[in-house]
């Protein structure tokens, strides 16, 4: 069952220090220590027009045009398009959808480009039992460690062999979602680093997102960056191409994302407050969703989704 991060560590901060980094450096160095949140499976998405501009904004902002080099086999999301977030399950695209990300256990909407949904850096429960013992993030007792909000073991990523091996496992569900037909991959929970009790840091995840970007583009698959607008600066470095942000609006960040990435974003909003903000600043830039928090599908009770 997707369910979505609510805590978080930092906030408005951390996005405008980033966006200060950005503006020094570009994007080829930067780092901080804050979470974002995340969600392992579906949502929605449509790009809308924003109803008013954020102060200080052109009135007719342009994407900014990408100048770093990707394989050409890859190809990247659309600009400013139809989003909708479908990782709690697939159903048919509303009107206008022209980019869609699922599951990794389910197929691509047909004629859309599909973003495949994959848990990169830890294990959902019922799949615990299915990692090797020592590839689980252990403190000084031996423990797991979990990240209590989900349930979910923290996988253990701290050296190359252990990277390597992991990525491994990884890989074949990158594999999967290159063999069904996806045009992208996005791998949850790069933040685990802020919720390791100071085991994993920043460098053990962008070592491992690397690795995953050099197989993905190998099958010739793009690859999104998942929240963690703290590393967004390094996407040269670590090979991502685009983000997928929840709550950018929300929590301030979506002008940090928009620049690492050149407005090639795709927002996810879990409140009306945070849909009119992203809106509000970044409603003819980015593809911008409002979805419920278990990003379910159409004749649940809890089934969300507006664009305005």
């Amino acid at each position: 069952m997707p369910r979505r991060r609510v805590l978080r560590v930092g906030g408005v901060g951390a996005a405008a220090a980033l966006t200060a980094l950005l503006t020094l450096v570009g994007c080829g160095s930067g780092r901080d220590t804050r979470a974002s949140p995340h969600r392992p499976s579906g949502h929605p998405g449509a790009a809308s027009s924003a109803s008013t501009k954020a102060p200080g904004t052109s009135s007719e902002p342009t994407p900014h045009p990408d100048p770093t080099p990707r394989p050409t086999a890859v190809r990247l999301p659309p600009l400013h398009a139809g989003f909708d977030y479908q990782i709690g399950g697939a159903y048919p695209p509303p009107s206008g959808v022209r980019i869609v990300s699922r599951d990794r256990s389910a197929s691509p909407a047909p004629g859309l480009y599909n973003i495949c949904y994959v848990n990169a850096f830890q294990v959902q429960p019922e799949e615990r039992d299915k990692w090797p013992a020592d590839l689980l993030l252990r403190d000084t007792r031996g423990k797991v460690v979990v990240d209590k909000d989900w349930d979910e073991a923290l996988l253990d990523i701290r050296t190359p062999a252990k990277r390597e091996r992991v990525a491994a496992r990884v890989d074949r569900w990158i594999d999967g979602c290159a063999d069904k037909g996806f045009d992208a991959v996005e791998p949850d929970n790069y933040d685990s680093y802020t919720r390791s009790r100071h085991l994993l840091t920043a460098d053990d995840a962008t070592a491992f997102i690397t690795l995953l970007s050099a197989h993905a583009h190998a099958r010739h698959l793009a690859i999104g960056q998942k929240n963690t607008v703290e590393l967004a600066g390094l996407r040269s470095r670590t090979g991502l191409d685009f983000a997928v942000a929840e709550e950018c609006g929300e929590y301030d960040e979506c002008e940090a994302y928009a620049k690492a990435f050149h407005d090639r974003v795709v927002v996810v909003e879990y409140t009306d407050s945070g849909l009119r903000k992203a809106r509000s600043g970044f409603g003819n830039r980015l593809s911008i969703v409002r979805r419920d928090v278990m990003v379910s599908t159409p004749g649940s009770a809890d089934y969300v989704r507006r664009t305005r």
